[in-house]
């Protein structure tokens, strides 16, 4: 009994101090404050929609009101009697009291922690490649030595000497003079193929080594390190190198894309295959997917002896990678007879990528040779305003003439009022690859020249190309357009609508628009009038705010 009276005394005197009561009630509400905060963050997703949780200022006062009230405020008697009390206990409910308190503590540190994680902090991305360019395209050009001395000035007429780049790729050596070597691509020796299979009767094993361009390419130690995408096509194929940057620049070259259009002909789609890119019209492998078809090709074309060509060889290589054809609807391959003006003069509503065939159709302008025709479209509108070039525009002369301008290369002037939806669609000027095949059978739909005699269209074609500054305005193109004078005349006609035969020319005003394949595709506008009896002034340009092609 006498060590019992003595040791109270002392532990009431301890528990009872008052500046030991106020650190002790600090110590119990930020403990109660940090458990509550700690119970509220990880119970959120259980609180109804349509309660209002409580904020933590309602349910605990703030670290610093907590110090102001433990530093200048005393607890009342009442208070004091209940920490004394408190303190009072047995020793093992103290050390349970503290226990709780540590564990509260090592809740919020943890709730912390989960915090942090929560928000960690992301490294800074890496910078996005500079935009495709011109300088990131290598061109392989498949040509052949017996046909090189005139095929190439088709080469001629696209490559830009000091800003494209690539190779021509021969069976054998040819001699170039000082002029071709400056303005053409340096040649280069495909390899030997004779290891290789080609048992097709009707083909020719020229096949294989052109099929192998691509990774006979990216094998080459002078490949620029930049290089991004490879592109092939023939010696008779017109690239058209700002429109074909255009069209890549959509696309990742860090990706396996393999680019490229189907033929026109329905026939040839289904003796070869429609999945195809074919190569005359020109193709593009990006660099990631040409390093992937490199050191598997030569085993895959050693699986395909009968094969015809060689576009369809790296087709089958390509679908053994499982990468499908990604098509652009500017690659043409042309596998038609006859004239192309149906064709070109009904573009896609898609930048113009390549020509392809140019020997064996007739050529784009009559009245010249292939080479020179060409060399006028490509030298002239196509300078001035690549984008724009074959962009098709439908509009009307007092509602009496249908005009439709394809953009650098022709305009079309009909009697009567035409639908734009029978406007846009390609006349049959050409012949299909098979000439006993259905005269009908291609791969988009296609109309008679005339349903009617009076509706035969007069063609004006592409004369000149020039700018005009226009003050303020900035500069404008301005093509002329020009008849055919050994076309031959039209059919009688009773329609009680002026004849456009006494129209002798067409001009054509509109700015060059470089950003005109970065929006959404949508044909131009156009608005004709009659500036003078025998000529016709168009103005072609974005549409306006609630413009149509509709008679006036």
């Amino acid at each position: 009994m006498a060590t019992s009276s003595t040791r109270r005394p002392q532990l009431v005197t301890t528990a009872c101090n008052p500046s030991f009561i106020s650190l002790s009630l600090l110590f119990i509400s930020s403990s109660l404050s940090l458990s509550l905060s700690t119970f509220s963050h990880f119970s959120k997703l259980s609180i109804s929609s349509t309660e209002k949780p409580l904020r933590p200022a309602e349910i605990a006062l703030s670290r610093k009101e907590q110090m102001k009230a433990a530093a200048g405020k005393k607890p009342s008697p009442k208070g004091q009697r209940l920490i004394c009390d408190l303190f009072s206990l047995s020793h093992s409910l103290r050390k349970s009291f503290l226990f709780i308190s540590f564990l509260f503590f090592t809740l919020y540190a943890l709730h912390l922690l989960h915090l942090r994680r929560l928000r960690p902090i992301s490294p800074a991305a890496p910078p996005l490649p500079p935009p495709t360019s011109l300088r990131h395209i290598v061109f392989g050009i498949a040509a052949s030595a017996e046909l090189w001395s005139t095929r190439k000035d088709y080469v001629k007429l696209w490559w830009r000497p000091g800003r494209t780049r690539g190779f021509v790729w021969l069976d054998e050596p040819v001699e170039f003079s000082d002029d071709d070597t400056a303005a053409l691509p340096p040649p280069k020796l495909s390899g030997n193929t004779s290891h290789l299979p080609y048992t097709h009767k009707g083909g020719r094993r020229a096949a294989i080594r052109i099929s192998r361009i691509v990774s006979e390419t990216l094998r080459l130690p002078e490949l620029p390190p930049d290089a991004r995408w490879l592109v092939m096509g023939d010696d008779d194929t017109v690239f058209f190198p700002e429109n074909l940057v255009k069209v890549l620049r959509k696309y990742d070259h860090r990706q396996p894309f393999y680019i490229g259009a189907p033929s026109e002909s329905h026939v040839q789609n289904m003796r070869f295959s429609a999945a195809m890119a074919y190569g005359g019209g020109g193709f593009a492998v990006s660099r990631a997917l040409a390093a992937q078809l490199e050191p598997v090709q030569d085993r895959c074309i050693a699986r395909y002896p009968g094969l015809y060509g060689s576009d369809d060889r790296v087709q089958a290589c390509m679908a053994e990678l499982g990468v499908p054809l990604t098509r652009e609807a500017g690659f043409h391959q042309f596998d038609v007879y006859g004239s192309l003006q149906g064709l070109l003069a009904a573009h896609p509503v898609a930048p113009v990528v390549s020509l392809h065939h140019l020997d064996v159709v007739e050529p784009v302008v009559p009245g010249l040779s292939r080479v020179a025709a060409l060399r006028r479209l490509v030298r002239g509108p196509a300078r001035l305003d690549e984008a724009g070039l074959l962009q098709q525009s439908i509009c009307y002369v007092k509602g009496e003439w249908t005009v439709a301008v394809a953009w650098g290369y022709a305009v079309q002037v009909m009697r009567g009022v035409m639908s734009p939806r029978e406007a846009e669609m390609p006349t049959r000027t050409f012949l299909n690859w098979y000439r006993r095949e259905d005269y009908k059978g291609y791969a988009f739909n296609t109309r008679p020249v005339a349903r009617n005699p009076c509706q035969k269209p007069y063609v004006f074609f592409i004369a000149a190309a020039r700018v005009a500054r226009n003050g303020s305005h900035g500069e404008t193109t301005v093509t002329r357009y020009e008849r055919d004078p050994a076309a031959p005349p039209h059919p009688l006609c009773r329609w009680k609508v002026e004849d456009p035969v006494v129209v002798k020319r067409v001009l054509v005003f509109k700015r060059a628009d470089p950003l005109l394949w970065n929006r959404a595709p949508r044909r131009n506008c156009c608005r004709a009038r009659r500036s003078t009896k025998e000529e016709i002034s168009v103005e072609v340009g974005i549409c306006r705010e609630g413009e149509i092609s509709e008679p006036n």
